[in-house]
């Protein structure tokens, strides 16, 4: 059986949408989180409801997507401090995994390969600011990535990163923990960028590509962004000098206030004619959604790009 490494070459790989606005849209109750002083925690639904973790990845799988990521964004331990459950760090990313990775065996067939990813997401903290040391941040993901290489995930996706230093030791603990494991999986590292092209810390896609192409990862690129026309200038830059494959996981548009609640303006149908332009014309391989995509979103992306081959670069 192919790996994901191998298929990621040949075809355009399809990553699920977003984890936290398909639960938002439950309207879970405190009930769900057993405890008020965990309501809203998503990465903890892992414990209390693992049965609507599932059915949201079955969602997905069910539309054909090849990827789902696990429920683990903010379960990284220094997160976790926020609700005491920071030596629960690996165990709910365990847990994560192992559902994840049953729903996609249920899915799984020689003719399209499911695959699991184990989401790592920052923290509250900058190192640049000094909020927090590179060692402590390191040791924070070494554990998350126990937990979710323990738990069976393919492949590790740092994402939505905002911090130059947050990279660096976010993919020191990934590759530390993975040597250790003796494993070797792809690592996919995607930053969050503002409308002038630049990290929170104001570093560029270039710095950051700079600083990545001595690690071994397997794709770099771009999520959390508000249109997906928004990263053209970087897409293209990344499909002329990027020696990784290229990673493209935009929102559904820029969020609006509606009644009280967060609505994404772009349509499944306009988001996916969007992404698959870009695909087209820039050689991206490995797409999905971010804030705002639900199955349907996902289903479009796959009706225009389940089938199709490689595209070359400029």
């Amino acid at each position: 059986m192919k790996s994901f490494t191998e298929i990621s070459k040949e075809k355009v790989i399809i990553f699920d949408g977003a984890m936290g606005t398909n639960l938002q849209n439950l309207n879970l109750s405190v009930d769900d989180y057993e405890g008020q002083e965990y309501f809203g925690f998503y990465e903890y639904l892992v414990a209390t409801r693992p049965t609507i973790i599932e059915k949201i990845h079955s969602d997905f799988l069910s539309v054909g997507c090849d990827v789902v990521e696990t429920n683990t964004f903010c379960a990284n331990s220094i997160m976790l401090q926020k609700y005491n459950l920071q030596q629960r760090a690996y165990e709910l990313n365990y847990k994560a995994a192992m559902i994840a990775k049953r729903v996609t065996n249920d899915y799984f067939s020689e003719s399209q390969p499911r695959f699991v990813a184990g989401s790592i997401g920052p923290t509250n903290k900058l190192p640049s600011l000094e909020q927090i040391t590179f060692k402590e941040l390191s040791d924070a993901y070494y554990i998350q990535t126990k937990g979710l290489v323990e738990g069976g995930v393919d492949l590790l996706v740092i994402e939505t990163c905002r911090d130059l230093l947050q990279i660096k030791a976010a993919v020191c603990g990934v590759f530390n923990c993975l040597r250790d494991a003796v494993k070797e999986l792809p690592v996919i590292v995607s930053v969050s960028i503002n409308e002038y092209s630049k990290m929170r810390l104001g570093s560029d896609i270039k710095a950051v590509l700079v600083v990545l192409q001595s690690y071994p990862i397997h794709a770099f690129g771009i999520n959390c962004i508000d249109e997906p026309v928004d990263i053209l200038n970087d897409i293209m830059y990344l499909s002329e000098h990027s020696p990784f494959s290229i990673f493209c996981m935009p929102n559904a548009g820029i969020p609006e206030n509606v009644n009280g609640s967060m609505v994404y303006k772009l349509s499944p149908n306009e988001f996916s004619w969007y992404l698959t332009d870009i695909v087209k014309a820039f050689g991206v391989n490995i797409v999905g959604g971010c804030c705002g995509t639900t199955k349907d979103h996902i289903k479009e992306l796959v009706k225009l790009l389940g089938n199709m081959s490689l595209p070359k670069r400029q």
